[in-house]
């Protein structure tokens, strides 16, 4: 009877336990729990507790075993609370399409409980299965040192687009298709493709800055471009062809093209002429023109407009049928010309890559001579290359043009043709010439192979100048014939310095480009990129800003200090001293005296005028002569000596500096010594001509201090009194009639 009751019991049990073990990821994973927030957290809260736990968990600072997987559980979390729609999934159903608690093996636990029934994954047309996903990606996947190593140089080459993926991705899905077809599409075209799957990549998915799933970027010359539009097929082509520089192709008409073919003598380049009845350039040309930049250059003929009759016609172009025409040294006919009514990428590469030179280049820099003439890797890879050593100028064209007839005639896959320039490759011509007097002045043609990339090279020089001559001809053919059965015919060697750029642009010039592309990368950052990627930028541009406001606030203030210590020109001195006399006059006359207010002045070469030179008939000022030691005491004294003073109008209190102006005061009591008695017969006239007054010099006695006057209050004589060791001494200066050729100087 027991047993009866229980059996229901433990089948309950059993079928619960079943139920949990099944889907233990729906119980665990919460990412509310894991991030630590209620469910009515706002963004800010949620934000601050993921960085905080980002923070303490991070592998590369939690050595904890479990760190790797708590720290991607965490930022699973957040990137589904942080999304406004998977949250609102999550809330409303428990699962926001995002179950990244799921581990695999819980994952295929899961998959094999409910395989058996009918509504299993593919019901719902959601293949988060990743064994049953599409594995288009598989050979587009990039890792960071893949990334590193190969991707970036190639940039430089052709443009990349570069997806972000990762595992339980709504949006993922959504795109995959589009995605697929255009990658497709671009890979026909030479884009390189490339996806990176942020789940187990995300060292390199935060090097690239990609912050959420899923993101599209370019990467274009090592720069990184994100792509803000909507996925759809031409917006997804418009962005790489944006990323493509807007001068690869040249527009060419009837106006323009025989100046566009006659450059290649300064780009010392092949030119290709593109012709199409397409009104835009074809992306394929582009990026085709993007490969070869450094090798040709080009420009796109639209038959369809007028004003390229006359072009079409000149070379026989079939207007219905692409052409591609290739022209080096001479401009009135084609090197070579393929033509194609679908024109591949394969096929423009392989037409390219045998025109890539022209037929008597000239060495510019070390790396078109390496490209020309290439280090001997084995006996049937040998290329032997023959240079002419000429010069620049009408002089020296007739024997370049006999060069390059024999050049058209014998260009041959082991055996290349260059000139070059001796007055700009000087060492290049010296090493190989040695100085011979024999080709001073004239043009010298050398057989040379390169055997190591240090510019060891064993080479020949032809005895006698090159003329141009059919002897000439015959010598050379000669020679070249003889090289084949017999490679030690090349008997000098000699190791080659590096040839100097020709044609890079000057220092400013390169300068100038580069903070041009730099503020339009800026531009560009500033409108399309996110906080993130803006950060460095605006670290910059407020550290400038910064060192800019301090620059001008120390500035500002060591000017007013210099003003303020250093004594003003001649011309400032008086035009200041001027207008403050005037204002002191007229402050003067209208003054009245504070009772109870003891103002004392110091005396310096500013108010010297105003303040003694000046006074007023009848009016006196008492300067306290001290030192910087003494001046604070001394000065406390001195206000309380003559406060008794500070109602009368006609006396005024000064100090004067000791240390400062110890050489003028000498001058000054041997000028008051040496004054003479001053009439008082003078007229008023004579009194107001006069601008300079009377010093009277007054210094007191070393006799206990009298009560209430100053010493010069008590009758003592101005010019026999003497006094050593005084605590302090005064001067009184007062302003009488003088007459004399001689005036006391101010302070210096």
């Amino acid at each position: 009877m027991e047993l009866g009751r229980t059996g229901p019991a433990c089948a309950a049990a059993a079928l619960l336990l079943l139920l949990l073990l099944a889907a233990p990821g729906e119980a665990e994973f919460d990412p509310y729990r894991v991030l630590g927030v209620g469910r009515g957290s706002s963004q800010a809260d949620i934000k601050k507790a993921y960085k905080r736990l980002a923070r303490e968990w991070h592998p590369d600072k939690n050595k904890d075993p479990g760190a790797e997987d708590k720290f991607i559980q965490i930022s699973k979390a957040y990137e589904i609370l942080s999304n406004e729609e998977k949250r609102a999934n999550f809330d409303r159903y428990g699962d926001a399409g995002e179950s990244q608690g799921f581990s695999q093996h819980q994952h295929r636990q899961f998959h094999h409980f409910h395989e058996g029934f009918y509504f299993d994954e593919s019901f719902f047309h959601f293949p988060f299965n990743s064994e049953r996903r599409d594995t288009s990606d598989e050979k587009y996947l990039l890792h960071f040192s893949h990334y590193i190593n190969d991707i970036v140089p190639d940039s430089f080459k052709k443009p990349y687009l570069i997806k972000i993926t990762s595992d339980w991705c709504f949006s993922c899905i959504h795109i995959e298709p589009v995605w697929k077809e255009v990658a497709q599409e671009l890979e026909a075209l030479g884009v390189g493709i490339g996806v990176v799957h942020a789940g187990y990549e995300r060292r390199l998915a935060h090097h690239l800055g990609a912050h959420s799933t899923p993101s599209i970027l370019g990467l274009m010359n090592g720069k990184i471009t994100f792509f803000h539009n909507a996925v759809i097929r031409e917006n997804l082509r418009q962005f790489v062809e944006n990323l493509l520089p807007g001068n690869l192709v040249e527009k060419i008409t009837d106006k323009n093209y025989i100046r566009f073919l006659s450059n290649w003598k300064k780009e010392n380049k092949p030119h290709v002429l593109l012709f199409d009845h397409m009104p835009v350039v074809p992306l394929l040309y582009k990026l085709t023109a993007f490969a070869y930049r450094d090798y040709l250059s080009f420009g796109y003929v639209y038959v369809g407009l007028r004003g390229t009759e006359e072009l079409s016609s000149q070379y026989n172009i079939n207007v219905y049928t692409p052409t591609m025409m290739v022209f080096k040294e001479h401009i009135d006919k084609p090197a070579d010309v393929v033509q194609a009514r679908d024109m591949k990428k394969q096929l423009i590469d392989d037409f390219l890559s045998q025109n890539k030179f022209l037929m008597a280049a000239r060495l510019t820099n070390q790396r078109l001579f390496q490209e020309l003439c290439p280090v001997k890797k084995s006996h049937r890879q040998r290329k032997h290359c023959v240079v002419l050593l000429t010069g620049e100028g009408d002089k020296f064209a007739e024997t370049y043009e006999a060069f390059l007839t024999f050049a058209v005639a014998n260009t041959k896959d082991v055996l290349r043709f260059a000139h070059i320039y001796n007055e700009r490759q000087p060492e290049f011509a010296d090493a190989l010439l040695m100085d011979d007097e024999k080709y001073r002045g004239k043009s010298a043609v050398v057989i040379l192979e390169r055997r190591n990339s240090a510019g060891k090279i064993v080479y020949k020089t032809l005895e006698e100048a090159w003329q141009g001559s059919k002897e000439d001809n015959f010598i050379l053919l000669d020679l070249l014939d003889q090289l084949r059965t017999d490679p030690g015919l090349l008997s000098s060697e000699t190791v080659l310095a590096d040839l100097r750029d020709e044609l890079a642009p000057m220092f400013l010039i390169r300068w100038f480009y580069s903070t041009l592309d730099y503020i339009l990368d800026c531009w560009d950052s500033l409108f399309h990129s996110n906080w993130r990627e803006m950060m460095p930028l605006l670290s910059l541009l407020f550290s400038a800003l910064f060192i800019l406001f301090g620059t001008v606030i120390v500035q500002a203030f060591s000017d007013s200090s210099d003003t303020r210590d250093s004594p003003p020109s001649e011309k400032e001195e008086a035009t200041t001293k001027t207008e403050k006399n005037d204002t002191n006059f007229s402050k003067e006359s209208n003054r009245v005296p504070k009772k109870g207010f003891v103002e004392v002045t110091e005396l310096t070469d500013i108010n010297y005028n105003s303040n003694l030179v000046r006074l007023r008939p009848g009016h006196m000022n008492v300067v306290l002569i001290l030192s910087n030691s003494t001046k604070t005491a001394l000065l406390q004294k001195f206000a309380l000596e003559v406060y008794t003073f500070t109602g009368s109008s006609s006396l005024h209190f000064s100090f004067l500096s000791l240390d400062k102006h110890r050489e003028w005061l000498e001058y000054l009591l041997e000028f008051a010594q040496d004054a003479a008695p001053i009439p008082n017969h003078l007229t008023d006239q004579e009194t107001r001509g006069e601008p300079w007054g009377r010093v009277r010099t007054t210094i007191p006695r070393c006799t206990p201090k009298p009560e209430g006057n100053p010493p010069a209050a008590q009758g003592l004589d101005p010019l026999k009194t003497n006094c050593i060791n005084c605590p302090f001494g005064w001067n009184a200066f007062s302003r009488a009639p003088y007459r004399g050729s001689t005036s006391p100087r101010g302070p210096r």
